[in-house]
Order: C-alpha cells, then structure tokens, then sequence
C-alpha cells in the first residue's frame, strides 16, 4: 500500500501546474525507446488513473451528495436549481476525452512490453477497467457521445465523427470491462490496493443497472433509447452481481453491535482486512496524506428531513404508520426508536466527538446552525458518517485524520442484485434474504417479508411496486452520502422529488439558540422546520425534466465538429 501511495505521489508531482512541468512531453509522447520496456513500465503508467477515483475531504460535495436531495449547502447546487448555462469552453467533456487519449495510448504501446502476456494482462485489464469507468461518467452526464478507441492526430479525420447514440457507447463500455473482468486477477491473487475482477463485475452491474433503469424510465422521453426498454442491461447487471455473491469472497461487516456497527465502519484507518471492502485508498500522514474529515463540524451543509424521514421504525415500519415513531420535536425524538443507522448518520447531543485521552473528551450538543463559514451546520442535522471518535491516532488538530476513504463496498453488490432482480419482476424472498436482509442484520433492523409490506402513505414513487419502494429505500438508507443519490434520481427519471420544492432541515428549538431571530440569520417554513432556501430560492429547485438530465456540451465543442448537435433544452 505504502508502494501504491509513493507511487500517486510521484504522479501527483508529475501532474503539477510548474514551469518545468509544462516544458516537458506529454504522456501520450513517450519514446517507445525509453519506456514501455517491462511490466513495471505498465504499473507506472496505469497508476496514475487510479486518482480518478473521488476521495470523501471535507471540500468533496458532490460525493457527500451535496448535488441531491439528501444533503443541503450553504450555496445550493446549480443542477438541482435549474440555473446552469452552456459554458463557452471547459467542462468535464475535454478532460474526460483527455484521459481517454491517455488510455488508447496505453492500449497502442503496452504490446511493446517484451513479456508474455501473463506478466502484464493485469496492468491491460486495469487499463480497460478505467477507460470504461471514464466513458460511464461521459455516457450519465452527456448521454450520446463519441466512441474513440484510438489515439486521434490533428489531422484524423474521426475528429469530426458524429455523436453515437448512447446504449452503443454503453456496449463498448461493456465490452471493456468483460475483458477487464478476463484479465484482472481475484481478490486474493492481487495486492488489495488495485483493482481486481470482483470491483470490475460491480462497476459492470453498476453501470448496467444505471442504464437499464435510464432507458426504461426515460421511454418515449427526448432522453430515451429509440427502441430500447433495458431489458437486456437490467440482465446484465443481475448477473455480474450475482457472481459476486456466489464467489462468497466479501461479506458485510460486522461485529455483532448493531448499535455502532455501521458508524465504525465508515471511520477505520485501515479496510486492508475488512469483508465489505472492495477497493478503498489509505491515508497516511507520515507521507503528508491526510483526509480532512468531513463530518466534525457543519462544514456548510446539514442534512434533509427527506431522508431523515426515510429511516424505518425499529419494528420495520415507515414513519407514517409505526406506533414507535415519537415525533422530530429535537434530534434525541427524531432518533427514538428508529433504524439504528439514524443515530448512527448525524450527530446527537451527548456523543462522543472526540476522545483524546481520560477525562478530555468533548462531547456534541447541539448543530451548530449558529456558526459561520466551515462550522456551519445549514439544516439542524448534522452529518456524523465519516467520523472516528475512538480512533487510536487522534491528534489535538482533529479535523484532520487518517481515515481510510471506501470506493468500492459489498453493500452495493447486494443493493444492485436486488434491484436489478425486482425491475425484471424475478424478485423472491430468497433473493430479499440474501441482499436487503443481510444488510439490514448488520444494524438489528426486522427482515423484509416479500408478501407482508405494509403500504407507507408517504412512499417516494406511487407508480411503481412495493418492493421496488422498499429496495429504493434500503439503497437511499444505506449508501447514504456515498455519492449515489444524485445518480438515482436521474436513472429513475425521479424530477418529481425535487422540482419546485425547497428541502428542510430540522425543527428549529428557539430555546437551545437564544442568539437567532427567525427572519433574519436562519429562516423556518409554516411549520417550524428550518427552510435554509426560503430568500435564495422561493420557488424551490427549478430542475428542468426537458433539459437538466443531461449536461450541456460546451459551445467550443460544437464550433470545432459541426457534426456534434447540443444536448435537449439546451
């Protein structure tokens, strides 16, 4: 591990904006006579894709789910307000098309490696892994876009091809990571730092269970496939999943304390022997890699009441019908017989922040919706997932740490299979039991019941299955803040949820903020509820379902190939 993080070093360095850097070839320019000589060569070069990977700081919205309805920001996000324009230039469509030149350029030179192919499928396979990850993140934020698989010159002639129709990207992006999931080695044969075949069966269920649930939601929409129902992508991901599950080679973690066992997971300095963890990157300050947390103070930010009214009863019922939901009169109600998860997720006066050593602990009382800047809590309920109070390395400056950031987790696997299973209507209990139950045996929750789902008059999506409901539920639940949500809400063509509505925080307690004048530095709606957006955005996100599925494409684009038309709306 140490080896990989000196390695994302030296490519941090080597990526650097210095004069002496901006002299130098770029990579695509490499002298087959001075590299491409061994494997190593190959590890080099493939290492430096592996920043790709978004990493849980403090600055890190988007991965917060800062761009979804689950997490509120002292700025509201340009996506969900509707506010976006076309830029002139920039934007994630050239540095995407950038690193995928990197790519084929691999894929044009690592043959030159005079080994057999045995010694470097591995490094090829990773390759592949990362050029479909990269084309994923093109296809969900731009939907058509070219397919190249080559290194282009100036003077090619496929600089001006047109833009392929979505699904046959997604096929390319399928194909590489079928040959990815040939060359990349198990999880036991490979170091637990790289990728390895298991991670690239999840990101193909990933990836195909996002587009066959885009295609089908967004039938007969200017956003749809001609012809297309994902019928096919939804069978895809049903099956890299559940080789998954049969490989038997992850499990979710646990340590038998339903009470903690979620919070503990998310705060581990070390995931290098944890069941759940697929792929994850290691902090290490004696290396001056230091996560900064992003969960001790407000940071900007609080949580919604949509998803706090997500979160079951302890007896396995919704809010709107359980006898043991108290009320959300302050945060110690709102948690009072609810999936343990809750408590688990924000803050809650009395716990422990920080454990220093005997007698010097410091202990949370109350969101701080009275701070400023960093330490602004917008909504009332705080984010706590991502924290470490009991962590052995804790240091006086403890807004910093060591705590290992999850890319890829089990969790999701199980989540995926479920889902993917109750779209095809294929959905038994066994399924349930080995996906949602297992997940929900990790926190003490009651099972899911197939033939026993009560109705919730508050359910998100009226028009679709019961079940369907609940796994929509478990995956906002459990995979909360892990950069998804936004995901979701576009596959499932699920505007509804956020056009023309501001999301809330919790119930403002004039008594435990003396200080505050309602009206003036924090506003609340009718009903007492913190309403953070009631100046900035009275009419609620303004999201544009005929427009604002997909990104623009920057005008540049457009004035250098004429054959590229703009995305829908825009």
């Amino acid at each position: 591990m140490k080896k990989i993080a000196y390695l994302l070093i030296a490519f941090s360095c080597m990526f650097s904006c210095t004069d002496e850097f901006l002299e130098k070839k770029p990579l695509d320019s490499i002298s087959s006579s001075n590299f491409w000589q061994t494997p190593t060569d190959l590890e080099l070069y493939v290492n430096q894709f592996y920043t790709l990977f978004p990493n849980e700081t403090r600055n890190d919205r988007e991965l917060l789910d800062g761009n979804s309805d689950n997490l509120v920001l002292d700025g509201f996000n340009p996506i969900l307000a509707g506010t976006r324009v076309v830029p002139s230039s920039g934007g994630s469509w050239s540095s995407y098309y950038s690193t995928i030149r990197n790519l084929n350029y691999f894929f044009e030179n690592y043959r030159l490696v005079p080994e057999p192919f045995e010694a470097i499928k591995q490094f090829v396979g990773e390759a592949s892994f990362f050029r479909a990850y990269v084309y994923f993140n093109l296809v969900r934020d731009y939907g058509n876009v070219p397919w190249v698989n080559k290194v282009l010159q100036d003077d090619s002639e496929d600089l001006f091809i047109k833009r392929n129709s979505r699904n046959v990207v997604v096929d390319s992006i399928i194909s590489d990571l079928d040959r990815a999931i040939s060359y990349l080695g198990e999880k036991d044969a490979v170091s637990s730092s790289r990728l390895n075949k298991q991670i690239a069966l999840l990101f193909k269920s990933r990836v195909c269970l996002f587009e066959g649930t885009w295609e089908k939601y967004h039938s007969n929409t200017e956003f749809g496939v001609s012809g297309g129902d994902g019928l096919k992508y939804l069978e895809l991901a049903r099956d890299a999943s559940k080789q998954i599950i049969e490989n038997e080679l992850y499990e979710i973690y646990t340590s038998g304390n339903p009470e903690l066992d979620y919070y503990r997971f998310f705060g581990q300095d070390d995931y290098g022997n944890n069941p759940e963890v697929m792929l994850w990157k290691k902090w290490d300050e004696s290396l001056g890699l230091v996560r900064w947390s992003p969960s001790i103070w407000g940071n900007g930010m609080g949580i919604t009441k949509g998803l706090i009214d997500a979160y079951l009863c302890k007896d396995g019922k919704p809010i709107g019908v359980s006898e043991l939901y108290v009320n959300d009169e302050n945060l110690l109600n709102a948690i009072k017989n609810r999936d343990p998860r809750l408590a688990q997720t924000i803050w809650i006066p009395g716990d422990p922040i920080n454990i220093i050593g005997d007698g010097d602990t410091t202990h949370f009382e109350k969101a701080d919706i009275n701070q400023t800047g960093s330490y602004l809590c917008v909504t009332g309920y705080q984010l706590k997932k991502y924290s470490n109070a009991w962590g052995e390395n804790l240091r006086q400056n403890y807004y910093q740490s060591e705590i290992g950031s999850v890319i890829f987790r089990f969790a999701e696997v199980l989540l995926n299979y479920a889902e993917a299973r109750a779209e095809l209507g294929e959905i038994t209990q066994d399924d349930i039991d080995i996906t949602i139950n297992k997940i929900r045996q990790r926190v003490g929750m009651p099972k899911l019941i197939l033939d026993n789902i009560l109705e919730d008059p508050n359910w998100e999506f009226s028009s679709i299955s019961p079940v369907l409901n609940e796994i929509r539920r478990e995956r906002r639940v459990e995979l909360a803040f892990e950069g998804l949500r936004l995901h979701d809400i576009l596959r499932w063509r699920a505007h509804r949820l956020i056009k023309e509505k501001r999301p809330l925080g919790a119930k403002f307690v004039q008594e435990e903020y003396p200080e505050m004048e309602v009206g003036k530095n924090i506003y609340v709606n009718d009903n007492g509820y913190i309403d953070p957006y009631q100046v900035s955005l009275p009419e609620g996100y303004l999201f544009n379902e005929e427009r604002d599925y997909l990104f623009p494409v920057p005008n540049i684009e457009l004035t250098l190939n004429e054959n590229y038309t703009q995305n829908p709306g825009w």
